[in-house]
């Protein structure tokens, strides 16, 4: 490329993506609307921390369902964690965390982490690249989109994104994703309206203004003089570099943690005043078909490494947080493609699964754990799945309406379907959060299925605390087999007719779903 056609083709106004040391992002020329105000719907500052756990985190080795010990020890003998080396959890008597996940057990026991139990989808998919996909972008899984749920909810905040931006209004990236290019999540429905930084050496190469050498041949010296120039002209480049500099000191983070290192970042960004919205960071190794603990040792091994990791840089990024006085801005999420199966398989490993716990985290988070442990069959099959008690798209739905004050009527068109919403966080300042039914049905038995097990037909009797309701079977692999019921209805109780339609035999999950309550229910469905 010639440097002429490389100045004429980077002129004013002209959208092009840009290389700057290892970055992926776009770079923005000057625009005649560049002082222009954003017309951002909320002006809030809170911010969101993407947690992405690659490869399909085994749930019940994370979370530990200690009330269903005798159950997991005949369905996972070989890779069990020992009882008496499970973590306590202030509250939760019957559940545990990892024995290698003591910093997320100080936050939890400190009221800064809510665990959202048995997390899916209808119909869930086990490819790691389709599951990923829906669940960056919230679709069905029936569904392919080319837009993702974070990248229209700034599209939403911020609509005419990227025309006139940077502007004074919001000078900053809208979302910033660390440790890999930009992810469909922020695929708004015209652009992306994010941008990504590779890896945190070329983070600190940045703010240091130093440039990652380039190959001492005529390719090498044009890409170091792109470089200079995408340096020069990008404009998130100097606001990135000018937040980062004026933080000078941070509390401590652990060493040999990729983790910990993309988290510091985050911190340094948040306090260094940037009012980026959304954050990402990654971490992988979680698809652990086979030794994933050390036989006769379950609590160590590869699992316990990688949770180890993610309990310390969590709770180091917590400890920053507080000591950079940002902390009640700030809330995080964990998140992964699937679950893991109930039974493990020979070689001390799990199988592609369905439903798994979520962590979030935060100051403001509400604490504690909502929905209940995972039941577990007393002779589980390969097929056997956790099921699904709250839909993922409905903890995004909660944390847009509760913590970025989506008003609850726009939140189809960021989620493009109604999800309900649920009880995750505590004392927001926004006026258009919901007043969520918090456990008020907590220890009632709002669903009943009789006779069960059933072999032609049962009565499922449930009970409604008015507006809408669903009520759906799930089979063992977390597909819905027939929906009984999607409609608003008044407060009371009632009930509905289950027919086997020739089902075959073996477990079955009801779920009723009323707003923010959820209970499931499993029935055997018997021959007759």
């Amino acid at each position: 490329m010639k440097r002429k056609q490389f100045i004429r083709d980077a002129g004013a106004g002209v959208l092009l993506p840009a290389l700057l040391s290892g970055f992926s992002l776009r770079a923005f020329g000057a625009s005649p609307l560049l002082e222009a105000l954003a017309q951002s719907s909320v002006d809030t500052d809170h911010v969101l921390v993407l947690i992405q756990l690659n490869g399909g985190n085994d749930g019940l080795n994370t979370v530990i369902p200690i009330d269903q010990y005798s159950e997991l020890s005949n369905a996972r003998s070989n890779i069990l964690i020992p009882q008496n080396q499970v973590l306590s959890l202030s509250g939760l008597s019957g559940t545990g965390l990892h024995p290698a996940m003591t910093g997320l057990q100080s936050l939890f026991n400190d009221g800064k982490v809510r665990i959202v139990q048995g997390v899916s989808y209808p119909n869930p998919n086990y490819s790691h690249f389709r599951a990923t996909d829906i669940w960056m972008t919230a679709s069905d899984a029936n569904q392919s989109l080319t837009s993702g749920w974070a990248g229209r909810y700034l599209n939403y905040e911020y609509p005419n994104f990227p025309t006139g931006y940077p502007n004074t209004q919001m000078p900053d990236p809208l979302a910033i994703q660390i440790g890999s290019v930009m992810s469909t999540v922020f695929q708004g429905p015209a652009s992306g309206m994010g941008m990504s930084i590779s890896d945190p050496t070329n983070f600190y190469n940045l703010v240091n203004g130093i440039q990652s050498p380039a190959p001492a041949t005529p390719a090498g010296f044009e890409l170091s003089y792109i470089r200079q120039v995408a340096q020069q002209t990008d404009q998130y480049a100097g606001v990135i570099t000018a937040a980062a500099n004026s933080v000078t000191q941070q509390n401590t983070y652990p060493s040999n943690n990729s983790l910990a290192a993309q988290l510091k970042i985050v911190a340094q960004l948040i306090a260094g005043g940037l009012k980026t919205r959304i954050y990402m960071v990654s971490m992988g190794g979680f698809d652990n078909h086979s030794n994933q603990v050390v036989a006769g040792n379950t609590a160590t091994g590869t699992h316990a490494t990688l949770l180890q990791e993610l309990s310390d840089a969590v709770k180091a990024f917590m400890d920053d947080l507080t000591y950079l006085n940002i902390a009640n801005r700030v809330m995080g999420m964990t998140f992964s493609e699937f679950g893991r199966r109930i039974i493990s398989n020979n070689s001390l490993g799990t199988d592609h699964g369905a439903a798994a716990p979520m962590l979030i985290f935060g100051n403001q988070v509400m604490p504690g754990m909502l929905g209940t442990n995972p039941v577990i069959p007393a002779a589980a099959l390969v097929s056997d799945n956790i099921a699904m008690q709250y839909d993922f798209r409905s903890v995004y739905a909660s944390l847009l309406q509760d913590w970025f004050c989506v008003p609850n009527a726009d939140l189809n068109t960021i989620l493009l379907q109604n999800f309900q919403t649920l009880p995750l966080v505590n004392g927001t300042d926004c006026s258009a959060a919901a007043l969520h039914q918090i456990n008020q049905s907590a220890g009632l038995d709002l669903l009943r299925i009789y006779p069960n097990p059933m072999v032609t037909t049962a009565r499922v009797s449930y009970t409604t605390m008015g507006g809408h309701i669903l009520l759906q079977l799930f089979n063992c692999e977390g597909q819905v087999v027939k929906t009984l019921l999607d409609r608003e209805m008044a407060a009371g109780s009632f009930g509905a007719t289950l027919e086997n339609e020739n089902y075959p035999a073996g477990v079955y999950y009801v779920r009723l779903q009323n707003q923010s309550v959820q209970q499931v229910k499993p029935v055997v469905v018997a021959r007759g």
